[in-house]
């Protein structure tokens, strides 16, 4: 069942927030908005990837293994380069997004001095 328009907003705001407070985390879960497929990284991807089957079977062909071996290098770091995803989040932030030294927003500090009264409580 899809959810209705309020709860996708509020589920967006939530992911925000999340991006906002905690990158990191966020960033290790997945789904980050602010990263995207690249076409220019896909194309120059698979083209270094043919290149690196190319040497690959090129050394194998005149049984000179350094050149299979960077065959396989360049073919690995070509997959490698199409499986990236470029960032339109880090260049906003670079150009004037959140400091680190900037105070938390009030859901974290809510759950901070949750977490301190658990300990207090626990003592």
């Amino acid at each position: 069942m899809p959810l209705s328009e309020h709860e996708q907003k509020l589920l967006e705001q939530l992911e925000k927030q999340l991006h906002e407070d905690d990158p990191k985390f966020a960033s290790s879960m997945g789904s980050d908005p602010g990263r995207s497929w690249s076409t220019r990284h896909l194309v120059i991807g698979v083209l270094a990837g043919l290149a690196g089957i190319g040497l690959l079977l090129a050394g194998v062909w005149m049984q000179i293994i350094l050149v299979g071996v960077l065959g396989f290098v360049v073919m690995g770091a070509g997959v490698y380069f199409a499986t990236m995803r470029s960032s339109t989040i880090g260049r906003s932030r670079a150009a004037g997004g959140r400091k680190p030294g900037k105070a938390r927003s009030s859901f974290m500090s809510n759950l901070e001095q949750r977490w301190d009264e658990r300990h207090r409580g626990e003592s």
